[in-house]
Parts: structure tokens; sequence; C-alpha cells
């Protein structure tokens, strides 16, 4: 695929980085990508082939099958008029600071500065979660594969490690693929998919009828009161962080849309069409998941984890099949995590807002971020730390990260769509528009937003409860404690200092004349 160079003195603008001036930037990352790449890049981040199957156990001891062929769909919708809301304005501001850059744009400067450290430490979230969901999957196959493979959960937080650096790597040295990558991911999903639903529908003896997937409920969180109030309303709600989950991170279409051709419509319909192809196809591999899950028993004792459904579904060879199709799938991800992170990370820096900015807004020769890449990658490892005190049960440290990522960046998406919102008809849209509609649909992504932001930072089990009989810090979402952390600290750094010398956007080129009419 043909690089487009940075322009020059003798080389003018083409109309991405004339747009890009326009904004306040010069031409820095290499234009590269073409709009599939940009759509590839959300679709692998989103990966069915890794939410579905690493928090499939989040929703079914939390509702049940109902959380999942019922709320699927109705969350599936809600998260994609908040897409439709990020499409406008990607459209408008296609920068690579993406979020943050909206809301101090539209705003002041205090709403880009929590804006972009909600969204950044969400990236850093959504791919520890990512990697380490694929190091468990990863631990699993290894199992399965050979007979001395104790597949403990020392070594799984160890493939975790190697994963995590593997995917710096490739970001690293393997900037003239990523792209193809990324291309190459798509296939691997729809493909892989695919095949998962035949073997699970053609090879298992039995399935399940249509009302146990569509109407049985279970609730395995020590939480219920046999089907009442606390069901309905904190339990089953819980179990729709399998959807919340899975179908996020679509914000990578804007962090890349420096580097995408023809950006401003590009990736605006890229973040929109990932939300949507992810929607569908998940709902129908979910499904197969459900109408094979024929040992109820058997999944109940494993604490809802999807590779017990295959293992009891299915003969040794398709369970192995089933579990290396998803485990390549959600390496996919992960290359993919580490690209939108470092981006936004990049962007960030370059804005002078992350200590060490100097540091970490370089880029090497080839247009990477490198500093960036490796710094953020860290971040995620830190963040995963208390993974390696989880012994059994339901894995709550992995759930609390996976919470960490859910809030982080939807609570930076529902800043810049407010700000859209207060702006009303001050708003000058690009080329991909939802015109009268962004009101209505603006308002019903808020009240979204707002209402899940709330359920994932409670306790996902009672040891999780201060004061509790059973109250263990091992058994705690500390969900609120990483989120509420970060807002405490970046609050007493703005008022403090920040607010003295961060100025939102820094622009990095001067002023544009206006272009003269043809």
């Amino acid at each position: 695929m043909a690089t487009t160079p940075a322009p020059t003195a003798e080389q003018p603008m083409d109309d991405d980085a004339r747009r890009l001036a326009e904004l306040g930037y010069k031409q820095e990352l290499r234009r590269k990508w073409s709009g599939f790449s940009n759509f590839a890049i959300s679709f692998s981040i989103i990966s069915i082939l890794a939410g579905c199957f690493t928090t499939f156990g989040q929703a079914w001891n939390n509702g049940g099958p109902v959380a999942i062929s019922w709320g699927w769909p109705l969350i599936s919708l809600f998260i994609l008029i908040i897409g439709f809301c990020l499409a406008e304005l990607v459209s408008a501001y296609p920068t690579a600071g993406g979020i943050y850059w909206w809301a101090a744009t539209m705003g002041r400067p205090v709403h880009g500065w929590f804006t972009g450290w909600l969204n950044l430490i969400g990236l850093v979230a959504v791919t520890a979660s990512v990697d380490y969901g694929c190091a468990t999957f990863l631990n699993l196959t290894l199992s399965a594969l050979f007979d001395g493979w104790a597949g403990t959960g020392q070594q799984t937080f160890g493939l975790f490690v190697v994963i995590l650096a593997l995917h710096g790597l490739i970001n690293i040295y393997g900037h003239h693929v990523i792209d193809v990558l990324q291309n190459v991911s798509v296939w691997w999903h729809v493909a892989g998919a695919a095949a998962v639903v035949l073997i699970l529908v053609l090879v298992p003896d039995d399935h399940q009828s249509f009302r146990f997937v569509f109407t049985q409920r279970f609730d395995n969180s020590g939480f219920g009161d046999g089907g009442g109030l606390t069901f309905w309303f904190y339990v089953l709600p819980l179990g729709f962080l399998l959807t919340q989950y899975t179908i996020t991170g679509f914000d990578a279409c804007a962090h890349v849309s420096e580097e995408t051709r023809g950006a401003s419509k590009a990736a605006a319909q890229g973040l929109w069409r990932s939300i949507f192809y992810s929607a569908v196809g998940g709902w129908i591999l979910l499904l197969a998941f459900l109408f094979a899950a024929t040992d109820v028993e058997a999944i109940h004792e494993a604490s809802g984890f999807s590779g017990a459904i295959f293992e009891t579904a299915l003969t040794p060879f398709f369970f192995k099949a089933v579990i290396i199709i998803s485990t390549i799938g959600q390496f996919f991800c992960g290359m993919s995590c580490v690209t939108s992170m470092s981006r936004m990370a990049y962007a960030f820096s370059r804005d002078r807002a992350v200590p060490g900015w100097r540091l970490w807004s370089r880029v090497n020769r080839n247009g990477t971020p490198v500093n960036a890449i490796i710094g953020a990658t860290l971040a995620g490892l830190v963040l995963t730390l208390p993974a390696l005190y989880q012994r059994g049960g339901i894995p709550v440290a992995f759930y609390a990260v996976v919470s960490v990522a859910v809030i982080g960046l939807y609570l930076s998406f529902i800043i810049p769509i407010f700000l859209r919102l207060r702006m009303g008809d001050r708003f000058v849209p690009g080329p991909w528009t939802l015109g009268r509609r962004y009101r209505l649909l603006g308002w019903i992504a808020v009240v979204e937003i707002a209402i899940i932001s709330v359920y994932f930072v409670l306790p996902i089990v009672p040891a999780g409860v201060p004061g509790h009989p059973d109250f263990s810090w091992t058994a705690v979402n500390y969900a609120p404690l990483a989120i509420g952390g970060v807002l405490l600290g970046v609050a007493i750094w703005w008022y403090a200092s920040a607010r003295k010398w961060f100025t939102g956007p820094r622009r990095t080129v001067e002023e544009q004349a206006p272009t003269p009419p043809a």
C-alpha cells in the first residue's frame, strides 16, 4: 500500500493534510491507511472473538441466558447511538487526539483535560484486559495441547506479560505492515466467528431449546432475591457488562484518523459500521454459545467460563479448534488496542498534558510514536498487577480491569457528546452529520452512559462489599478506586498547576490562509 509522504515546501498539501493544518497540526504520522483499514482497527478492538469469549461468564452469572439473548441487542442499540454521536464529531474534527480534542475545542481546556485522562486510562485498561483475556485462552490452549502444562494463574500472568510485550514490539517494528495486519484481523474475525458458529451448530449431539435461550434466568452473583427487584435492577444490569465491554474501543477510528486517507468521511463511517457489524455478528455467536450450553452444572462450576461450554459440548478436536480461533482473534485485538492507545498517548502528550510529554510525543523516522507505545504498555501491566493475587472462582480482578475500561472510555465519550448538545446550531459539522437528529440521539447517549457508569463501579460479588462477613480485598471491584484515584489526582493537578499552563490543543503549524476559490 502506497505511503503518503508528509507535505513539503515543494509539495502542496492534499485535502487531509490541509484539514489537519486547519485544526492546528502538521502531518507527522504517515497517512497510509485506507477507509477499510480505519474500520478494521475498531472492528478488531471490539473483537467478538475476544469479549464474547472472555466476559461471557459475567452475563451467565448475572442474569443467565436472558442477559445475553435479550441484553446483547438492547445494549448494542444504545452503543450504536453513542457511535453515531461520535461519528459526527470525528467527521468534523479528524485528529489523533480525538475525544479530548473535541471536548477542549467545543468547551474549555478543563473539559479536554478530564476527557483526555479518562480516555487514556480507558484505553490502557482495554489493552490490559484484552491481553489478559488472550493469555487466559492461550493458557487453556496450551493445557489442551500439552499434558504437562498446568495452566495456573501465575502462568496466565506470565503469558500476559509476553503477549503485551509482543504487541508493543509489533507496533514499534511492524509499522510498514500494521495496517495490513488490521485488514487480516477483520477477515480472521469474520471467518473465525462463522467457523465457531458452524461448529457449535453441527458438532454437538444435543442443543438447548429456544425457551432456555430466551427465557432462562440465572443468579450466581450471591446478591439474588429469587428473581425480585434486586435481580432486575442490580444483578441483571451487571450482566450487561458483557455487551458494554465487548463493543468498546471504537474511538480507535478517531485516534488513527491522522493516518487515514479521506478521514472526514472514512473515520466516521468506520466508527459506526464497526459497532453495527460487531453487534450483529456477536449476537449470532452468543446465541450459538447458548444453544450449545447443554451441561449447565459444569458451566456453573466453571463460574460461567465460556470454555466450559466448548469442553462439554464438543469433541476434543473441535474444542481445541474453537479456543485456538478465539486466541488468535484476541491476539489481533490486543495488537490493535496498543495501536489506538499509543496514538492517544502521543496526541495527549503532543499537547503537553502528560508528565514527560517531550518523551512521549516523539516519533521516529518512520512516523511511529515508539516511546508512547512503551509507556502505555507498561501502564497496562501495572494496572493488571492485582490479577497476580486472584485465586480461583470468579475472576474479580479481570472484571475490575474490564470495568475500568468501560467507565473510563464511556465517561470520556459523554463529555464531548454533552458539549455538542450545548453548542446546538453553533456546531459546524463535517461531511458526515446527524442533522437535526443529533439532539434526541445525544440525550439518549448521555443518559445511557450515566447509568452504566454507576452500575460498573458497584461490587461484583458480596465478598467485595465492605462489612460483609466474607469480605476480602481480592474480591473488591477496584474500578472505583482506579477511576476515582485518577480523577482525584488529575483534579488536584489541574487546580494546583495545570489550569495555569494547559490551554488545550496546541498548534504545531502556523495559521493557514483561506484557500482561494477555484
